[in-house]
């Protein structure tokens, strides 16, 4: 686990990166200041002086460590290949860069460093909420200070509430998920960010959410800070995520059986 100090040092970084290229862009962007990087996917320069301001912080903070960013990786593919370290990490600057243009408060910061290929520590923070969540792997899941333990509640199916993110499913997955939602209790299409999705089903007001698409900035933070407050995150096989490259489908649940339950969307 990293020290004290770091774990503080970083959270700092966040709320100044947040402070200095998000927040007062809220709602107030300028013409030219949001571009398509991609079909369908959005960058603002507020996403791109934050993963700069960031990425200055924590090189700062452990020389030699290397940092990967989400935008720096959608400009330059091979910066991914530096998750083969022992040490690295990883840099959402604004998880939920849609909601943010259209005005939801929806939207997140994220970090998280990975050592041995594995999750160590991450940090959540929810600038208009005022809420730094931090996980340390082994040291428990905090919200500003105070610790987190999920809160299951279903025993079967029908009682659950889940997010189900059909976006990028494959057509036979999808047609199968969809067969079987109305197994589940209430069902919703998700907030479109991990850096809310995450915390608010370790606080209770979700029991499962599905992701397909699995980028390692969007979830290295929020799997850990499950899985240290007493919940799951697995690949719909049951192996576990490790951020990286590669690999798609990811259900994480409150605890081993809601997940059991939350798994039957895949059922034939």
């Amino acid at each position: 686990m990293p020290g004290t100090d770091l774990v503080d040092r970083v959270a700092d970084l966040l709320r100044e990166a947040s402070a200095t290229a998000i927040e007062p862009r809220f709602r107030s962007l300028g013409a030219g200041e949001v571009a398509e990087k991609s079909a369908g996917e959005l960058v603002t320069v507020a996403d791109r002086e934050a993963e700069a301001l960031l990425t200055t912080g924590l090189e700062s903070l452990t020389p030699g460590v290397p940092v990967v960013g989400e935008e720096a990786v959608a400009a330059e593919p091979s910066r991914l290949d530096a998750l083969a370290a022992d040490r690295v990490w990883l840099v959402d600057p604004l998880d939920g860069t849609a909601n943010f243009v259209g005005g939801s408060p929806d939207w997140a910061v994220m970090v998280a460093l990975v050592v041995g290929g594995e999750t160590a520590a991450s940090w959540i923070w929810q600038p208009l909420a005022e809420r730094m969540f931090v996980a340390e792997r082994g040291g428990g899941a905090r919200c500003n200070g105070d610790p987190l333990r999920t809160r299951p509640r279903a025993a079967s199916a029908g009682d659950l509430r889940g997010a189900v993110l059909t976006r990028y499913l494959d057509e036979p997955t999808r047609g199968r998920v969809q067969r079987n939602l109305s197994r589940f209790g209430t069902i919703t299409a998700g907030r479109h960010c991990a850096g809310v999705e995450y915390p608010a089903l370790v606080e209770g007001d979700t029991d499962f959410v599905l992701f397909w698409r699995t980028l390692p900035w969007d979830h290295a933070p929020g799997t850990l800070l499950v899985a240290e407050a007493g919940g799951v995150a697995a690949r719909p096989d049951g192996s576990p995520y490790r951020p990286g490259p590669g690999g798609v489908g990811l259900v994480v649940a409150a605890d081993p059986p809601t997940w059991e339950l939350a798994v039957g969307l895949f059922d034939d």
